[in-house]
């Protein structure tokens, strides 16, 4: 019997009442410790005991010492328990990193059973993360069995690269709301089934916090000593794994994500999963151009990078990121998401320019110098744009070799005052910079020519984009150099869905009741250059407007959308819809550090920033695929041959089943107002790990920043690159100081299966890292501040 408290810190209330609960809550298990001397008590979350160490240090030290006594144990080792197919990999990294420091700076102790019993999904590459970051066995209640069959209670959980954790799915719920748990015990007991004659049943109140009672323990040792119930033993979930693992039992293996819960969560609330999105690649880019300055420039690495992070580990808890909290949390949760991006907007500010005042850059007669820095660990050729002044007709765009690039003038942020946003294609070194320069003008006149386009269509070498001038959709995306149309059907189709179930969408796995389309009021071109060309497509739903500004590049081969959503609707859901001519297809999601094929069976799946249809062209045979590629949402489906990204749903706030609205009554819904993100299509040759869907992504969601300098003395070149990799399956994905001491942290993960051999540079420090990766492996490194030490590898928590 495992005596526990399901604490949710924000649900249909704000994070001050879970603050609250936590030490009401925390103070009853302490009591029952008094009164029972077998009771034991099982909670997990390092954010409830920063709270209590915070406000009553009295009470953490009694914890702590029943933690020591073992009567108290820690599991979860994470920050909270979060959404658990939303946060991107490294953000499970960080939940591991920060709440195991914690327990064990603080407790003495680190969790070794990862504990999400109440997150509504489980992606796949998690037995990895747990166990590299000290778990060795796991505990979920979702999906139930009528979502998510599997061989057994108990299991063996694989992801790809191999990694296992011992898991156990709890039977029925994770806490109990009456004072006598005979009826519970009874339900449990008919679980039990040969070879396994030990069962793991939790009980004690939750959700709001309250824990087990005084009924709760005296029903079960009431029930403990009549012949007709098995052995009752109150203890926690490691002397279960324990004893699991001692009797040496045949265990199924489940090699699989762990879906679905609630599939309306993937969508729900457009705020919290752009904030998560922003605010994760704001800190990893923040904290690579930290580490990398305080090595090359001395720039102070910042200290409150930790707050930063646990702000957004904290509304990665599963009712705050799966959009089923009331209104008022998500002010709170923005508000903390605005705090961390805030940090990360300084620091990276800080650290940049250190590098940039570093540059040594000429005196020229008006001369601008542009610098652009890449996080990225690859060459990236990407549009940039900035906003500038003092342009003149006859400004070139040069590099730091004097070659002139091509650029435009797009329209400028500000509309006064002289100020122009000038747009190019940058050539940028892996995780470098590069100095441009407008000068007022050349011998040689303006470098580049317009792209073909007009009203309803855009061209390039490699692509062709025609509009219905009707409907505004995609009415051919064809590509020149396979000599094939990618679409099947209307493309880029705004549709909507009625949508009348409740937040989570309980019960509910395909969204398909279409009731209506945008129909399209303007379609035009409203960019033209060198660069790209934009032709605009402005509709109209009900009260609702859409506009999508399509943009192709001359050297660029996909084409970006930026969306603006202006949503008036309520009870209804908007997709947008690709029709892919493709046969013989498979499906490809991105999940957290990995990926996942996944039946086309319409059902609504999560994915993070992209999902590629694959399959071979029907004349040819040819191997193809068109990647969808975004910068905020996390819902897609896939039905007859249709790809659809999920923009939004409009529910009612924490409308929970079987609840039903009064028909009469005032509700806020989710999802009201304007709304802007971006996606990208890349039509491919090849597969997508060919096509470089993965870094495409990257570029995408972590964007280069650039700094407008003045010329100046310095020690640093023109242009230059800080880390690189020289295989393209293998992607640096986090850089920062050590937790403890001034050693570098590098972290890179396989990205397509594949055992690889590679080979990362660090010239500025002259370091070669020679390592191999297994399939979908992540590796975590230390470089030595003292050159004289070799680099090693360590595990995701930095204690090895």
């Amino acid at each position: 019997m495992i005596g526990n408290a399901h604490l949710d810190p924000v649900w249909l209330w704000q994070w001050q009442e879970g603050f609250q609960e936590t030490k009401a809550t925390f103070r009853s298990a302490l009591d029952r410790m008094k009164e029972y001397d077998d009771f034991v008590f099982t909670n997990s979350s390092a954010a409830n005991y920063e709270w209590v160490e915070n406000n009553d240090p009295a009470m953490f030290e009694e914890i702590k010492q029943r933690v020591k006594e073992g009567r108290w144990q820690i599991v979860g080792g994470w920050w909270v328990q979060p959404d658990c197919n939303i946060p991107g990999g490294e953000s499970f990294v960080r939940q591991g990193l920060y709440g195991q420091r914690y327990f064990l700076e603080k407790l003495g102790v680190t969790a070794k059973v990862g504990y999400n019993v109440d997150s509504f999904g489980h992606h796949g590459m998690l037995p990895q993360i747990l166990k590299k970051s000290g778990m060795d066995y796991y505990v979920m209640m979702r999906p139930m069995p009528n979502e998510k069959g599997l061989p057994s209670r108990l299991f063996l959980w694989e992801s790809d690269d191999g990694s296992q954790v011992l898991s156990f799915r709890l039977p029925f719920e994770y806490c109990t709301w009456g004072k006598d748990l005979e009826k519970h015990i009874r339900r449990c007991m008919s679980e039990m089934k040969e070879p396994y004659d030990d069962l793991m049943v939790f009980y004690g109140v939750g959700n709001h916090g309250g824990g087990p009672t005084k009924e709760n323990i005296d029903s079960l040792k009431r029930m403990n000593a009549l012949p007709d119930f098995p052995e009752i033993v109150f203890t926690g979930p490691n002397e279960f794994f324990a004893e699991i693992e001692r009797k040496g039992l045949p265990i199924p293996v489940v090699h699989d994500d762990l879906q679905h819960h609630a599939s309306g969560c993937y969508a729900a609330h457009s705020g919290i999963k752009q904030w998560n999105r922003q605010a994760e690649n704001k800190l990893i880019a923040a904290e690579k151009w930290s580490a990398l300055a305080s090595r090359i420039t001395g720039q102070k690495y910042p200290d409150d990078f930790h707050r930063a992070w646990k702000n957004v580990l904290f509304n990665q808890f599963h009712d705050i990121l799966a959009g089923t909290s009331l209104e008022s949390a998500y002010e709170d949760a923005r508000n903390m998401h605005g705090e961390a991006m805030s940090i990360g907007e300084r620091n990276q500010n800080y650290a940049i320019q250190s590098l940039s005042w570093n540059i040594g850059i000429e005196q020229e007669e008006g001369m601008k110098p542009i610098v652009v820095f890449n996080p990225h660990s690859w060459n990236s050729r990407v549009n940039v744009e900035i906003e500038i002044g003092g342009m003149k007709e006859t400004s070139v765009l040069v590099d730091e070799t004097g070659k002139q690039v091509p650029y435009q003038t797009v329209q400028s942020h500000a509309t006064s005052g002289g100020r122009y946003r000038l747009s190019f294609i940058a050539d940028l070194p892996a995780m470098g910079y590069r100095v441009y320069k407008v000068l007022p003008e050349s011998k040689e006149g303006r470098a580049g020519e317009p792209i073909k386009a007009n009203d309803y269509s855009l061209e390039n070498d490699r692509l062709r984009v025609e509009f219905d001038p009707k409907t505004g959709f995609i009415s051919s995306l064809f590509d020149k150099k396979v000599n094939y149309e990618v679409f099947r059907g209307a493309g880029a189709r705004p549709v909507v869905i009625e949508d009348k179930s409740d937040t989570w969408s309980h019960n509910v796995f395909h969204f398909n009741n279409v009731i209506g389309e945008f129909k399209a009021v303007s379609v035009q071109r409203v960019e033209h250059g060198p660069v790209k060309s934009v032709v605009r497509v402005t509709s109209e739903y009900g009260k609702s407007t859409l506009v999508q500004d399509f943009a192709l590049y001359r050297e660029l081969d996909y084409i970006d959308v930026k969306v603006t959503v202006d949503w008036r609707e309520h009870f209804k859901m908007l997709k947008l819809v690709f029709p892919v001519n493709l046969v013989f297809t498979k499906q490809t999601y991105e999940i957290p550090y990995g990926f996942k094929e996944r039946e086309h069976n319409g059902e609504e799946e999560p994915g993070q920033s992209w999902v590629d249809y694959g399959g071979i062209l029907r004349e040819g045979g040819t191997v193809y695929g068109l990647s969808l590629i975004n910068d905020a949402k996390y819902s897609y489906s896939i039905m007859n041959k249709e790809l659809a990204l999920t923009v939004l749903r409009s529910p009612i706030y924490a409308h929970h089943d079987p609840l039903v609205p009064d028909a009469n009554g005032h509700y806020s819904f989710i999802d009201q107002g304007i709304q802007q993100f971006h996606y990208r299509l890349l039509p491919h040759e090849g597969s997508w790990e060919q096509a470089g869907t993965v870094k495409r992504a990257l570029e995408l969601n972590q964007r280069p920043t650039s700094i407008i300098e003045t010329y100046h003395e310095g020690k640093l070149p023109q242009k230059a690159s800080y880390i690189s990799v020289d295989q393209d399956n293998i992607i640096v994905s986090s850089v920062k100081k050590a937790e403890e001491g001034n050693d570098l942290i590098v972290r890179c993960y396989e990205t397509s299966k594949t055992a690889t051999r590679a080979t990362i540079r660090l010239p500025y420090a002259d370091r070669v890292i020679e390592a191999s990766f297994g399939p979908c492996e992540i590796k975590t490194f230390r470089v030595p501040e003292d050159a004289d030490l070799p680099v090693t590898e360590t595990n995701m928590l930095e204690l090895e």
